[in-house]
């Protein structure tokens, strides 16, 4: 009976020593994926979604014309009579004109809603 308790001693005190062997794994290795897919859902719920309303305002700004009907982020509704590189010149009025910086330029009204 001794020897059998001296012998699974014995293999307790192998499997011990092979498992203290191996080295510890590293926390950081573990995380990696998690933190790789916390940055990919940033990108694609946030942060491109931005660049492509920039790209989109960008386009809007330099397609601007004479005669295209516009509001300020101020909220201020005129239209376009002069542009330069990043000025506008709205008519809001009769015998008013405001210059705007080009970038103030919130939104291009469709032509119909000229007629309203």
């Amino acid at each position: 009976m001794w020897r059998l308790v001296i012998a699974q001693a014995q293999v307790f005190a192998q499997e011990a020593g092979a498992a203290a062997e191996q080295p510890a794994a590293n926390p950081f290795t573990s995380m990696l994926p998690m933190i790789i897919a916390f940055f990919a859902i940033m990108y694609f719920l946030m942060i491109r979604p931005q660049q492509k309303r920039e790209r989109e305002r960008q386009a809007m700004l330099s397609a601007l014309a004479k005669g295209d009907n516009v509001v300020t982020t101020g909220g201020i509704c005129g239209s376009v009579v002069g542009l330069s590189e990043d000025r506008v010149v709205l008519r809001v009025d009769e015998n008013v004109t405001m210059e705007f910086v080009r970038g103030a330029i919130a939104q291009v009204l469709p032509k119909e809603s000229k007629n309203k």
